[in-house]
């Protein structure tokens, strides 16, 4: 449901009553994945979709149902070999649903999705099955480890949620988590759901070349917040990279010094001259990245790892490193090299082998930084 955070925080800024249908389990093939979400209010209005077409009709009256009847309940569609007339998904699937009102007392959740909506990262666990007092019943959990709520189970049940939310939460991702009632991890009696609400992944791309406008241009469609870095800027200009949310000009190392990375960053150096390579690589090898990729041949790949021990990097940092950067496709322009962290390589001797693949994010916001001609 955090996928509707801006537009159900409004209503509940509004006062409204409203109830939300969230993916909770899928099977085989199934049109949304978990998390995916379905809302409806006291007069009937409806955002977003469970299924893109196949169950929405039973899922919006299950929601009117939960709002009537004021309880939370869980409902499962698949495909029906006997009457393929009948309601279900005619991709074969199957999906469960969580259905859960929201009125008066929705504390926890209005957090989370004021949070969410503001851009905030927090995740939601949500008791999806379990015992009939605990459907429904939600726990935030922030990434500095502050929480918010409970699940109505014992204290050892929220200390192990928190746990497993905090994990999702930094690693961006919305899943299941199977514990028993007392908060152990045997499967079996409490299934949670939980949500991560993140800004979108970081894509650096240092060197503001034509290959970099094509890899800029993919990852902005992949949901990056896509910086191009370059201590020139007669090349880093608006103009050049108009898909770049984000346009920097400064020398690459001392901008990377100075930015933030996480455990979704990638890292894409394009600079191709070992005086900007060498002091960016040793910095970026050194701090939290999805993917740090280097352009050149093998055989400059070859110098420039002997100039990183030189300067320093050891060889597990230096085993982070990706290149030649992208697949060996036979292309002729820029445009034809795929971005590095969409794909990753599994023929023996291709060129982007070990290519790490981050999540695919939501889509960000454009904003443009520019300085001066940065000094040395």
């Amino acid at each position: 449901m955090l996928d509707l955070a801006g537009a159900l925080h409004a209503w509940a800024e509004e006062g409204r009553d409203f109830a939300v249908a969230t993916v909770v389990a899928v099977g085989g093939s199934a049109p949304r994945p978990p998390g995916a979400a379905l809302a409806v209010d006291a007069d009937g209005t409806a955002i977003g979709s469970v299924s893109g077409g196949c169950v929405e009709g039973a899922v919006y009256d299950l929601c009117r149902q939960a709002l009537r009847d004021g309880e939370p309940l869980t409902e499962r569609f698949g495909y029906s070999d006997e009457d393929a007339f009948a309601v279900g998904l005619t991709c074969g699937g199957t999906i469960d649903v969580l259905v859960v009102p929201f009125s008066a007392g929705r504390a926890v959740h209005d957090a989370a999705l004021s949070a969410a909506a503001d851009g905030e990262p927090v995740a939601l666990a949500r008791v999806a099955r379990g015992p009939v007092g605990l459907l429904g019943r939600a726990l935030l959990v922030r990434p500095d480890g502050s929480y918010g709520g409970g699940l109505g189970g014992g204290p050892e049940l929220d200390r192990t949620a928190r746990s497993e939310a905090r994990a999702l939460l930094d690693a961006g991702r919305t899943g299941t988590v199977e514990l028993s009632e007392d908060g152990t991890h045997c499967p079996g009696g409490v299934t949670l759901l939980v949500e991560s609400a993140v800004p979108p992944p970081r894509m650096i791309v240092f060197g503001a070349i034509d290959f970099a406008a094509a890899l800029v241009r993919a990852g902005r469609f992949l949901g990056y917040h896509v910086t191009v870095c370059d201590a020139r800027p007669v090349f880093a200009t608006r103009a050049r990279f108009p898909d770049a949310d984000e346009i920097v000009v400064d020398w690459p190392d001392r901008y990377l010094r100075g930015t933030a990375t996480d455990g979704r960053t990638v890292l894409c150096v394009l600079t191709h001259d070992a005086k900007f390579d060498v002091p960016l690589l040793r910095e970026a090898l050194r701090r939290p990245a999805a993917y740090i990729g280097a352009m050149g041949s093998r055989r400059t790949h070859e110098d420039r790892e002997r100039r990183l021990r030189e300067a320093g990097v050891v060889e597990r940092e230096l085993a982070r490193l990706r290149s030649p950067i992208g697949l060996d496709l036979g292309a002729r322009t820029p445009r034809r090299p795929p971005c590095p962290s969409r794909r990753r390589s599994s023929r023996s001797g291709a060129a982007g082998r070990g290519s790490h693949s981050p999540a695919w994010p939501a889509r960000s916001t454009v904003r443009t930084r520019s300085h001066s001609r940065p000094e040395r």
